[in-house]
């Protein structure tokens, strides 16, 4: 490829540091295959891109006011004139130019303005070229996430110290907020690119819910699932509380995701294909007669709205990726039956003889009252 354009803000901030709720109107990154990297976006919003990217101002452009949702105009419209201005359209002649054609942040309409506007360009699809590059992450990258993983830890000790029969589930998706945000005496935490997820009672049985203003009510199961986040990078964690006593069904679920989270665990290592990890785990299932058939998890590090993973590495049956030391991954052993369900996940790291965990928090169902 002659250029990259990047659109998604993950792979914005990770090849630039620009850290801004900008996303939302069109902007993306002009990555040549020699040369300085451009940065394109709102001129509000360019004026303060040196607050947070280390690219130098001149790098840097704002398109005016008056592209900014608009039926008839579209702000790469303005985008592509200042390319060619640049000279940087002439440059990419009998090229192609990659997009993120798969990029929450890229829509139908950017495409068809940019393919009106550079007819010159043979735009392909990158095909997630930066997203792959950030699949191995630094021992600087590291570091932020173990960081990240106290935060997790704390705001999901908030959920199990605030969860009891009476309280309001919004009350309790606060505290987990504010302990996402205030995050440790260390370090501060960040907002998460998805909220706190708290699928309760059958509810249960569907992943992806959020709170309501009901009240908690004896013999629920309340699967609690987050993130502690910092400096964009994410560490997600799952738990569920059990407040009374579990049905003899999430108690058979209990035992066979326990037994199954383990065996994958111990599995991990550098060399050992993702596959084989969802193998391992269907077969813990099996004894059990159970199944699961989405996968059980995905490569994850920086993260923006909506999403928290890193849109590569799956882990289920048909992902033939070799793991390396240095991934990460957010491994999450959920059931959702019928009328109930069970959550426990555990973010990892595959380290250079096996697995690091980056939380320490008991795996089991965690019960509250009824003992």
């Amino acid at each position: 490829m002659s250029a990259l354009l990047v659109s998604d803000p993950s792979n914005i901030y990770y090849l630039t540091g620009y850290n801004a709720w900008s996303f939302y109107t069109p902007q993306f990154l002009f990555v040549p295959s020699a040369g300085d990297m451009i940065l394109f976006m709102r001129a509000m919003d360019a004026n303060g891109a040196s607050r947070t990217a280390w690219l130098p101002r001149e790098n840097v452009f704002g398109y005016p006011e008056e592209f900014v949702q608009r039926p008839t105009m579209h702000p790469f419209d303005w985008v592509s004139g200042k390319l060619r201005d640049l000279g940087l359209v002439a440059g990419a002649v009998g090229g192609t130019v990659g997009l993120e054609l798969d990029s929450y942040f890229f829509s139908p309409k950017a495409y068809l303005s940019l393919v009106a506007a550079l007819p010159e360009w043979d735009f392909v699809d990158s095909v997630e070229l930066v997203n792959w590059v950030r699949v191995i992450k630094s021992p600087a990258e590291i570091e932020l996430m173990r960081a990240a993983a106290q935060i997790s830890a704390g705001a999901m000790t908030a959920a199990i110290e605030n969860v009891r029969v009476g309280a309001r589930q919004c009350d309790v998706a606060a505290e987990i907020s504010k302990a996402q945000i205030s995050g440790t005496t260390e370090f501060g935490g960040d907002y998460p690119a998805i909220v706190p997820m708290m699928p309760t009672g059958e509810a249960a049985d569907t992943p992806h819910l959020t709170w309501s203003e009901e009240r908690f009510t004896e013999d629920q199961a309340v699967v609690v699932e987050l993130a502690g986040v910092y400096k964009r990078y994410h560490v997600p964690l799952a738990r569920t509380l059990m407040l009374g006593r579990p049905s003899p069904d999430v108690q058979k679920v209990v035992g066979a995701v326990g037994e199954g989270i383990h065996a994958v665990l111990d599995a991990i290592r550098p060399g050992v294909q993702a596959r084989e990890l969802s193998e391992v785990w269907n077969a813990a299932l099996a004894k059990r007669g159970l199944a699961k058939p989405s996968r059980i998890g995905y490569s994850i590090g920086i993260g923006y709205p909506p999403d928290w993973g890193e849109r590569t590495v799956s882990l289920r049956a048909e992902d033939e990726t070799v793991l390396q030391e240095n991934m990460t991954f957010h491994l999450i052993c959920g059931m959702w039956m019928d009328n109930y369900g069970y959550e426990l996940s555990e973010p990892f790291r595959v380290s250079a003889d096996g697995v690091e965990t980056f939380t320490s928090l008991p795996r089991d169902l965690i019960q509250i009252g009824n003992r």
